[in-house]
This record gives C-alpha cells, structure tokens and sequence, in this order.
C-alpha cells in the first residue's frame, strides 16, 4: 500500500514533510540529455537500467531520448515497466522458478522481454515456460565479464549455450549479456580501462565463434555508469546498461578521471531531504534519516553542499551529524539534503519521488517498482 506524498505540487521544499525523495528535475534533466549527447555518435545504444529509479515515468524520458528500452533485475520489475507502458525490457540477470518464468512469458504477450541465462537447465526451464504460454523467448547468454558472480565461460561454454537456444522451438538467441559490475567502482581510470578491455575482449572472441557457427550476436550488452564510455568505444558492445548516470550518487562520484580529479561529467540529482529532529548536544544534531531512509553499503550519505556537517552514523531512524565549533550548528527542524553512497537501495525504501524545480515541488512519481524483488 502506497503511503501518502510527503509534499503537493507548489509546495516550497522546506515544507516538505521528510525523510523525502527528492529529485533535482533541473540536474536529473541535465544527466539524461548528457547521456544522449555523449553515445549519439557512438555504435551503440542505451537500454538503461531500470533498477537505478524503478519508474516507467523516468523510463520513458529516458526512452524519448533515444534509449531502445529499459533493464530490470527482477520479474516484479519487468511487470511494472510494462503495464506502465514501457515496450521493450531485458532481464538482464537469471530467473529460476516455474512460477516466475511463467509470469515472464505471460508478459512477453504485451511487451518485448528478454531474459539472461548461464546453463543448460535454466534454457529447458525458460523453453518449457514458452512452450506453455505459446510464446517465443528471446534469451541471453551470459558470460563472466570479469565480475565472478553469474555468468558462463566466454567462448565454447558460452556458444554451446547459444546453440541450445538456438535449437530450440520456443527461444531465440538474443545475444550476450556482459555486464562487469565490479569495474563500475574502481577508481582508477586505467584500473576501468583495463577491466573493460579484458571483458571486451571476450565478447569479441565470442561473437567471433559464434559466427563460426552460424549464429549472429543481435545484442552485446553490459556497461554501466562508471564505465560506459569504454564499451561504448570497444567496438564490440551493441547496448549500454548504465542506471545510475540518472541520480549519480557519492560512490560514483567518488571514481577519478584522467587528471586524478572526481568525474564530474553528471550532476547529483537524487537526494533524501531530512528534518534536525535534536540539536540537544554542542556540536552533533540528528536527522530523522536512518537506515531505513537511505541505504550506507555503499558508505555514508554527504551532506549536500555544507562540508563543514559530516553524517557519521545511522541507527534505524536516526541519522548523527558533526561539526565544529567554527560551523554554523543545523537548527531544530531545519531542511538538510543528504546525497546518498548508493541510489538504488536508497531508491527502493522509499514509495515517492518529489520533483523540485526552484526551490518548488513542480511533480510527485510513484517510485511504482518499490520492493520488487521477486
């Protein structure tokens, strides 16, 4: 059940009531024009990942600049982007179960839907999903990109499973899924370059055999928004699955570019806005942003534009703040915006997102894909 809007288009944003997901439209408008602007030239296109925002409205404005479709990780997620209108849906991960497949080839009666797999018996599972449905599957192999998490050998491993799914009645050889997640947070230019090379690399002797085979590799997938401009240019890379770009949040931030500097090529522009709940004590205050506001796996969330105030805790509900005797100390219900380690989980605690433009709400979206995790 949704929870009510913490705010009202035309609302000033400190009235809005918090912990609040709050959208900089300006600054999120800013990352999805970028992201067109930079791969317009390029052999490739985005299909950005859904998992980042869970929202067919921000799905569709990525899609009317240019992006052929959208990535999910989950069932529950391809649901939602469909019936919200959204054509075209990779699950760009594995899904065992039979009632899962079931509700997967259901789907592919209103919207294109794909699906990855990395052995023989998920491609039976899926071609006996499509079978019942009286539908044709198109499927994925995914290989180990360099990420040691799903994902079968490149090369022969990697096309006897294409095979099978070629042979099969009820399935269509999609292509390769080659996403190397952990590249995404290396820091280092170099240390990216040469991660996506490796995995490049691989797809490259992959498509390659296939072709030896007889079988075409329509999509060579992967990327994401700390490294996409590498697969883009790699010459092998078809589609681009970077998510995060949209909100970008302090871990991606925290990559470097070439001149040792903080990437600065997108904007911060999801941020979860908190009220100070307690200024009892000199030099701490307490946000009412706790674990259950904002996700801290990916490390603790900045305090948007005073760097004088560190967020240096979470507990359930309560988010502890510094600062020093020189700073000017955050007032009892005074307004911080926080700009989260990671926006996904942070995202997915949350069942709006308020739009504010010039110091207004201007729009409410329903994070409409909150908790789909099956």
């Amino acid at each position: 059940m949704l929870q009510p809007p913490p705010a009202h288009p035309g609302m000033r944003e400190d009235e809005i009531d918090t912990p609040a997901l709050v959208i900089d439209l300006d600054a999120f408008e800013y990352n999805l024009d970028t992201m067109a602007a930079m791969i317009a030239d390029k052999p490739v296109k985005l299909r950005a990942h859904a998992k980042t925002h869970k929202s067919p409205v921000i799905a569709l404005q990525q899609m009317a600049r240019g992006a052929v479709g959208q990535c999910v990780q989950k069932v529950a997620e391809a649901e939602i982007l469909a019936w919200g209108g959204v054509p075209d849906i990779l699950v760009s991960n594995e899904v065992v179960g039979a009632l899962k497949l079931a509700r997967l080839a259901a789907l592919s009666k209103i919207a294109r839907v794909a699906v990855c797999a990395d052995d023989a018996p998920q491609i039976a599972a899926i071609a006996a999903a499509a079978e019942n449905a009286g539908v044709r599957l198109s499927v994925l192999v995914e290989i180990d990109a360099g990420g040691k998490r799903c994902g079968v050998n490149s090369g022969p491993d990697a096309v006897a499973l294409a095979q099978l799914i070629a042979a099969s009645p009820h399935l269509r050889f999609g292509g390769l899924q080659a996403y190397h997640g952990s590249a995404q947070h290396l820091r280092q230019p170099a240390q990216r370059a040469a991660a996506i090379a490796s995995a490049a690399e691989g797809c490259r002797r992959t498509v390659e055999q296939l072709r030896q085979v007889g079988l075409d590799c329509p999509i060579v997938g992967g990327a994401g928004t700390g490294t996409f401009m590498h697969e883009a240019t790699s010459g092998v890379y078809t589609e681009l699955q970077a998510g995060s770009y949209c909100f970008m949040d302090a871990d991606y931030a925290a990559n470097l570019d070439d001149a040792g500097k903080p990437v600065s090529t997108f904007r911060h522009a999801l941020f979860v806005l908190g009220t100070v709940m307690s200024a009892a004590r000199p030099g701490v205050a307490v946000l009412d942003i706790g674990h259950k506001a904002v996700a801290v796996d990916c490390g603790l969330p900045l305090v948007w534009q005073r760097p004088d105030v560190r967020y240096v805790g979470a507990s359930d509900e309560h988010g502890t703040l510094n600062f020093g005797p020189e700073t000017a100390a955050p007032k009892l219900g005074e307004k911080l915006r926080l700009v989260p380690g990671h926006c996904d989980p942070t995202v997915d605690r949350h069942e709006w997102y308020v739009g504010v433009r010039n110091g207004r709400v201007e729009c409410l979206w329903p994070v409409a894909a909150h908790g789909a995790m099956f």
